[in-house]
């Protein structure tokens, strides 16, 4: 394939944006096409596949060998499904004279002044923010726009003490970070989702984030992330136990991050408090007799009662349940 190389100077850095998809045949020709078309130089794009199993990867190929643009194009394929934290911190690894990584999916689009803009943000503060977040147009299946998704102002946001007060709303399609902030904290691990949190947890404890009020992503609903109706309680154990997976990663993760920070105090009673209900519900679903659900009941000392019952409800008999969904399922009709 035809590849440009981008040529840096002091006033414009070597950017990179980190194209992933898995499984998204039907929207990454658009989102490809979106990449290619954007007006700021140097830029690498990164176009990588975790592993899809629906003819993503060959129409990736042909879109980009078909290019010949000024970008440097790096195409990618994971021989096996790494998820998004993981593969984000993979594909920039694939571009590593990148200052700044633009993050976006295989089923959303990017509009052309993107890079250029969030550059030209980054640079009039002096390259000091580690994260620029900016808002996005909500647009469905066929390409309406519906709203303006707007991120928390994370430009308030001096320290972890401001992120636990309030926690900001982000959404990562439309993130870019500096390479120095993957460098700081290292690559995000398998079985990170909410990149996007981590990210912005790191950044605020280190050079800072910004926020830019305009949408510089069409994002579209109904994605890999979309929430799936819970109609059964096997539906609710299901995204319960996904959950738990993730968090017991992520938690661990931001208690470490915090640590490097120097700012573990300001986080770590919160987060191990989390971290105890996330190992409860592991344990508890992990516990192969009655005994030893009741075992796990009785030891969290530190999960109220109230959620033990719950959740030992949908463990141990989840039957009783079956009067309630019936009743959701008639009403959702």
């Amino acid at each position: 394939m035809p590849h440009t190389l981008p040529t840096a100077d002091d006033d414009k850095p070597e950017v990179a944006m980190l194209l992933i998809a898995y499984n998204q045949v039907h929207t990454i020709g658009a989102a490809i096409e979106a990449a290619l078309a954007q007006d700021y130089s140097p830029l690498t794009i990164v176009v990588s596949d975790d592993a899809s199993s629906d003819g993503s990867f060959d129409l990736m190929q042909r879109l980009v060998d078909d290019y010949q643009g000024p970008h440097r194009i790096v195409l990618n394929r994971n021989p096996r499904n790494l998820g998004i934290g993981a593969h984000l911190s993979h594909a920039a690894s694939l571009c590593p004279e990148a200052q700044l990584l633009f993050v976006t999916a295989g089923d959303d689009v990017s509009l052309p002044h993107r890079c250029s803009r969030t550059v030209q943000a980054w640079l009039a503060t002096g390259r000091k923010v580690d994260l620029i977040a900016a808002s996005l147009e909500d647009i469905d299946a066929q390409g309406r726009t519906h709203s303006v998704i707007s991120p928390s102002d994370l430009g308030r946001y001096r320290d972890l003490r401001d992120w636990l007060a309030q926690p900001p709303h982000v959404v990562g399609a439309a993130q870019a970070w500096t390479r120095r902030l993957l460098d700081r904290f290292g690559p995000l691990p398998e079985g990170v989702v909410a990149e996007d949190l981590v990210m912005v947890f790191r950044a605020i404890g280190s050079g800072g984030a910004m926020s830019l009020p305009e949408p510089l992503v069409r994002y579209r609903r109904g994605g890999i992330s979309r929430r799936v109706r819970t109609l059964h309680a096997s539906d609710v154990v299901a995204r319960l136990l996904k959950n738990n997976r993730h968090a017991l990663v992520e938690l661990p993760l931001l208690l470490a991050d915090a640590r490097t920070m120097g700012q573990l105090d300001a986080v770590q009673a919160t987060l191990e408090t989390r971290l105890a209900r996330e190992t409860f519900i592991r344990d508890l679903f992990d516990a192969k007799t009655l005994g030893g659900r009741l075992a796990v009941l009785c030891g969290a000392s530190s999960v109220p009662w109230s959620l033990r019952i719950r959740l030992g409800v949908y463990a141990a008999c989840p039957w009783l349940l079956a009067p309630w969904f019936w009743l959701k399922r008639r009403v959702s009709r």
